[in-house]
């Protein structure tokens, strides 16, 4: 599946003019909700790399929600550019702040911060050489930022996917970053004047589409895994549980996520495979797939086979079928309080009646027995939903988790880019007593939150949608 190569990008910015952002790159998860005011409740991230700032095309911005008792309001928000005060840099054209973020309390103060991609940003470096920005937590909320720079002398698309998690301090706190030069790691501790405790670069394996941190082997210390862009041959590219030449582990796909799915106390990589097969029965799925390997005390060998997870696979809604892009976005976290961590699927291209619409589905973790019992799946056809199925909404684009409520039900944040017009859009689904409901659901548009333009805002990110 290979939808959106660059000539086709080049044929669409043509054809629907401002509906694509100014180049436009993948960065594969949605913004995390956190804390960044300390005052209990979860903050909604609400990404929107496409938009305009001072008159900049895809400068980019990101909307926070701030949460409350009550849920989120459009009222309750703070939107930040490169031109809001502390923040580095300046807004320009192309820019795509807010393609890529990442959340966690960096500097453990308590407050929630929020690592922000600008993956296209110009610099010393190069032509789209990208940038990384912490926008550091306050009592106030996010208030001033510092740079994360690459120890690479030229870089391309830094910031494109991220990563953040902190176990515990110094080396326990960690943000990871790919572009399509490497990856880059950085350690704690870290502060509000831009220090770290150190910084890896590994060039090993370039062209990075994905990141992720998560602890493997169960020494509370976060351990990296990413993706790689496309290798020839293969449905998707290569995927790393340490991220070093020669430690590619099988099975492949786009983009990576992590947590404890039987809860043995050591984390689960998870992989998102939404390509067609290039080989059947090979390398892929018909319809797309997700790969799991489980962590041990010893980590992830590079000679264990994965668990694959198909919508044939018994207990999960819906049919494989070709082109759903199943896979296509991905997060791990408890949403039924069971202390295991769930696969929460997007599908931006499924198929609902006769329409490309998308669809989430959530496969719940498991102590032991077969994947994929009790999974359940939402798209904008479900009851109580805002909004309806409509042609290449591609809800599903990026899902994120997280209790803004502090009621001990975490929501289910879901996205769809090409909604309206590709001013994108974000539904809210409450946390139920044993998984989040449609009922009582929101939606979050790009005009709702304030911005104004009339297309291609990309309010919840762009995911992987230029790529599959």
């Amino acid at each position: 599946m290979r939808r959106w190569s660059a000539a086709a990008l080049v044929a669409a910015s043509v054809t629907l003019g401002a509906l694509l952002p100014v180049t436009p790159a993948a960065a594969v998860h949605g913004g995390v909700p956190g804390d960044f005011n300390g005052d209990g409740y979860k903050d909604a991230v609400l990404p929107a790399p496409g938009a305009d700032v001072s008159g900049k095309e895809g400068a980019g911005a990101v909307v926070v929600l701030y949460g409350s008792s009550s849920g989120l309001a459009a009222s309750r928000r703070k939107t930040i550019t490169q031109n809001t005060s502390g923040v580095p840099g300046t807004a320009e054209r192309g820019d795509g702040f807010g393609t890529a973020t990442a959340t966690a309390d960096l500097n453990r103060d308590g407050y929630a911060d929020l690592v922000v991609g600008s993956p296209l940003e110009d610099s010393s470096k190069g032509t789209d050489a990208g940038a990384v920005t912490v926008l550091w937590g306050s009592r106030s909320g996010l208030a001033g930022g510092t740079d994360l720079p690459s120890p690479s002398g030229e870089t391309t698309r830094y910031g494109q996917d991220i990563a953040a998690l902190s176990t515990g301090s110094g080396a326990k706190t960690r943000v990871a970053v790919s572009g399509w030069d490497g990856s880059v790691y950085f350690s704690g501790p870290f502060s509000r004047n831009g220090t770290y405790g150190s910084v890896t670069y590994n060039e090993q394996t370039p062209s990075t589409e994905s990141v992720t941190l998560g602890d493997f082997d169960g020494n509370a210390v976060p351990d990296p895994a990413l993706a790689t862009s496309r290798l020839s041959e293969l449905s998707g590219g290569a995927i790393y549980a340490n991220p070093a030449f020669g430690n590619q582990l099988q099975g492949n796909g786009l983009i990576v996520s992590a947590g404890d799915l039987n809860g043995d106390g050591c984390a689960d990589l998870v992989a998102g495979d939404p390509d067609e097969p290039e080989k059947a029965g090979v390398d892929g799925e018909p319809g797309g797939r997700v790969l799991i390997w489980y962590g041990s005390p010893t980590g992830i060998a590079t000679d264990t086979k994965p668990v694959e997870i198909t919508q044939d696979t018994a207990g999960v809604p819906g049919a494989s079928e070709k082109g759903d892009a199943f896979g296509g976005a991905l997060t791990v976290a408890d949403l039924n309080r069971d202390g295991l961590a769930d696969i929460v699927v997007g599908s931006p291209y499924e198929k609902l009646a006769t329409i490309h619409a998308g669809q989430v589905t959530v496969i719940p973790g498991r102590a032991s027995g077969a994947l994929g019992a009790g999974a359940y799946s939402f798209s904008q056809d479900t009851a109580g939903v805002p909004g309806a199925s409509e042609i290449d909404d591609f809800f599903g684009t990026t899902v994120a988790v997280g209790d803004i409520d502090k009621n001990g039900r975490p929501e289910l944040f879901v996205s769809a880019t090409g909604e309206n017009n590709y001013t994108g859009a974000v539904w809210v689904f409450p946390g139920g007593s044993t998984r989040p409901t449609a009922t009582g659901s929101k939606l979050f548009t790009a005009a709702s939150v304030g911005l104004s333009q009339v297309n291609g805002t990309l309010l919840g990110g762009y995911g992987l949608f230029s790529v599959i």
